[in-house]
C-alpha cells in the first residue's frame, strides 16, 4: 500500500483577522457600555437619592407643622400621596398609584404610627428598624414580600418619631434595563457591520495576495516568462507584486543564462565524443580481426555511457536548479507503463527476472513525455542491473485524490541502510553498483520539476519499494484493477 499524501486547502487569512478585529471591538465596545452603564447608574440613582433626601425634608415639616389631632393622619397622608406621583423615572401611563413609594412613620417607642402605601406597614418597618439609615443618606432596603429593594431616606422629629420616606428601585432596574436591550442590539448590529467591513476589505487584499501566489506557483512550474499581476494602487500589495516582477526578470536572465551555458557545454562535449565515436565505428568495419574489434567495441560503449553520464548529470544539474524545461502535454501513465514493460520484458526474461503489471485503469498526468520516459527507463534499468535472478518487479500506477502513484516493489536485496537515506543525491550509490550514481537523482529531479515526490524503502517482507507521485492532469477516483500483466522467465 502506497503513502499518502495530506492535501489540505488553503485557507483564508480574512476569516480570522476579521475574527480577531472583531473580537477586539466588541470586547473594547462592551467595556465602554459598562462604563456608560455605570455612569447611566450612578446619575439615576443620585436623582432618585436628592428626590428622596428633598421630599423625606418636606413630609417631615409637613408633619412638625400638622397638629397632632384627628385629622394629623389624613393631611400628613395626602401629602404623602401626593408626593408618590411625582417619582422620578415613573412611566407616564402609571395613572394609579402602587408600590413605588412608601410613606412610615414610627412613633418615639419604634410603633408603627402612620403608613401609607401597598398592604401593612409591619414588615416595612421591621426592615427599616433592622438597617442603619442615616439622615441624608438614603440606603437601599429589602423588605420581605417585596422581590425588589427600595431606597429609603429616613428624617428625625421633635418628638421622638421618626419618618421613612421608600422609592422603589423598579423603575430604575426598569431603565436599565431598558438601556441595556438598546445596546446590545445596537452592538451585535455594530458588531455585525463591523466584522462585514472588515472582511470584505481583508478578503480583497488578500484576493490579489492569493492571486499573486497562484501565478508565483505556476511560473515556478510552466514559463518563466509569465509576471504576477499588478494593480494601480500604490499600495503594499502592489509594490510587492513590483518586486516579485523584477525578482521574476533577473531569474528569467539567470535561467536564460544557464541554459546557454548548458546548452554551450553539451554541444562542445558532444561534438567530439560524436566525432571520436564515428571514427571508432569506421576503424571496426575496417578491421577483420575480431581480438582487434573487442577494444574498439568497448570504447565505443564507454562513449555512449560518458554521453548518457552528461545528458543526466546536465539534467539533474537544471532539475536542482528548477530550470529543466519542461514541454507539456497530456500523457496517459498506465499506457506509458505497459509500453515501457513490454519494451524491457525480453530483457528482465534474460536475466531469470518476472516483472508484473498492476493497472487500476488510465492515469492521466500533464508532464513531459520524454522526461517521464527517460524516468520510468531508470527506474527499470536500476532494478535490472542491481536486482538478482527469480526475483519478481510488480510494478503499480493507479490515481488517488488529485494525485497519480508509481510503486515499484520487488522482492530482492533492498537498498543498503547505510546508503538509504542519502538514495536521491547525486553521485550516491551502492557498494556493489558499476554506475555514476545519477539515475536515481535524475528520478528524484524529473519528480520535483513535474511537482511531485520520489520516496524508497526496505519492505519488511524484504525487497526494496519506490513510490513516485505525480499531480494528476485532472481528478480521478480509485477504481479495481482492471488489468494484469506479467512476464516470467
Amino acid at each position: 500500500m502506497s503513502s499518502k499524501t495530506d492535501k489540505q486547502p488553503m485557507r483564508s487569512a480574512a476569516w480570522r483577522i476579521s475574527l480577531w478585529a472583531t473580537l477586539a471591538f466588541a470586547f473594547g465596545t462592551m467595556v465602554v457600555f459598562v462604563f456608560l452603564q455605570n455612569f447611566v447608574a450612578g446619575d439615576i440613582q443620585r436623582r432618585s437619592d436628592a428626590w428622596l433626601s428633598g421630599e423625606v425634608e418636606t413630609l417631615g415639616d409637613v408633619a412638625e407643622r400638622t397638629p397632632k389631632d384627628a385629622l394629623y393622619s389624613r393631611v400628613v397622608g395626602e401629602i404623602a400621596e401626593l408626593a408618590e406621583r411625582e417619582v422620578p423615572n415613573k412611566e407616564a401611563d402609571e395613572s394609579e398609584p402602587d408600590d413605588s413609594v412608601f410613606f412610615l412613620q414610627s412613633g418615639s417607642d419604634g410603633s408603627l404610627k402612620l403608613w401609607v402605601g401597598a398592604g401593612s406597614g409591619e414588615e416595612p418597618l421591621k426592615a427599616t428598624r433592622a438597617s442603619r439609615i442615616l439622615e441624608d443618606h438614603p440606603t437601599d432596603v429589602r423588605i420581605p414580600g417585596f422581590p425588589i429593594p427600595y431606597r429609603v431616606a429616613s428624617i428625625a422629629m421633635d418628638d421622638g418619631s421618626r419618618i421613612f420616606l421608600g422609592l422603589s428601585e423598579r423603575d430604575e432596574l426598569r431603565v436599565l434595563r431598558f438601556l441595556r436591550l438598546r445596546f446590545l442590539l445596537l452592538w451585535f448590529l455594530i458588531v455585525l457591520l463591523g466584522f462585514s467591513i472588515v472582511f470584505f476589505t481583508t478578503r480583497r487584499m488578500l484576493s490579489h495576495i492569493r492571486r499573486i501566489t497562484e501565478a508565483a506557483s505556476r511560473i515556478g512550474h510552466s514559463e518563466l516568462d509569465a509576471r504576477v499581476p499588478t494593480t494601480r494602487r500604490n499600495d503594499e500589495v502592489s509594490q510587492l507584486a513590483l518586486t516579485l516582477n523584477r525578482m521574476l526578470d533577473r531569474i528569467e536572465n539567470s535561467m536564460h543564462q544557464l541554459h546557454t551555458i548548458t546548452d554551450s557545454l553539451a554541444h562542445d562535449l558532444r561534438s567530439p565524443l560524436t566525432a571520436i565515436r564515428g571514427k571508432l565505428e569506421m576503424s571496426l568495419s575496417s578491421v577483420i580481426d575480431g581480438e582487434h574489434a573487442e577494444p574498439i567495441v568497448a570504447a565505443i560503449d564507454e562513449l555512449d555511457r560518458l554521453t548518457d553520464f552528461l545528458n543526466k548529470s546536465l539534467d539533474v544539474a537544471e532539475a536542482k536548479a528548477d530550470a529543466l524545461r519542461l514541454t507539456r502535454s497530456a500523457v496517459d501513465l498506465t499506457d506509458l507503463l505497459r509500453t515501457m514493460t513490454d519494451l524491457y520484458e525480453p530483457s528482465m526474461s534474460e536475466n531469470g527476472l518476472r516483472v508484473q503489471l498492476i493497472s487500476h485503469g488510465p492515469v492521466e498526468i500533464f508532464a513531459d513525455a520524454a522526461l517521464i520516459h527517460r524516468m520510468v527507463a531508470n527506474l527499470l534499468d536500476n532494478e535490472l542491473k542491481h536486482l538478482p535472478a527469480d526475483c519478481t518487479l510488480t510494478i503499480e500506477s493507479r490515481a488517488e485524490d488529485d494525485t497519480a502513484w508509481l510503486i515499484l516493489e520487488d522482492n530482492g536485496h533492498g537498498f543498503d541502510t547505510d546508503v538509504l537515506p542519502h538514495l536521491f543525491e547525486r553521485r550516491v550509490k551502492g557498494r556493489d553498483s558499476n554506475g555514476h550514481g545519477l539515475g536515481l537523482a535524475f528520478v528524484d529531479a524529473v519528480a520535483r520539476a513535474h511537482g511531485g515526490t520520489v520516496t524508497a524503502s526496505n519492505r519488511e517482507a524484504g525487497g526494496a519499494r519506490i513510490v513516485v507521485s505525480l499531480p494528476l492532469a485532472e481528478r480521478q477516483y480509485v477504481t479495481a484493477p482492471i488489468a494484469s500483466v506479467s512476464a516470467s522467465s
